[in-house]
């Protein structure tokens, strides 16, 4: 998976999470609540694992581009 796919889900996680928390606390439900936190932090770690493999990404570009000029 890509880190722009990462962090989409992860956004779309994060967004179904807090309102599953929300109409969990509607409702009452303690299930609902607890589901929506579970998928809300989901959808957080998707989005950090995107952000890793992009900056990984860039740092292996940065040391390319360097060598590249050594050459």
């Amino acid at each position: 998976m890509g880190a722009t796919t990462d962090k989409v889900k992860g956004a779309a996680n994060e967004t179904i999470g807090k309102a599953k928390q929300g109409v969990g606390e509607a409702t009452g439900s303690d299930r609902l609540q607890g589901e929506g936190a579970v998928q809300e932090i989901k959808g957080k770690g998707q989005q950090a694992l995107g952000d890793a493999k992009e900056a990984t990404k860039e740092s292996v570009n940065r040391a390319a581009a360097a060598a590249n000029k050594k050459l």
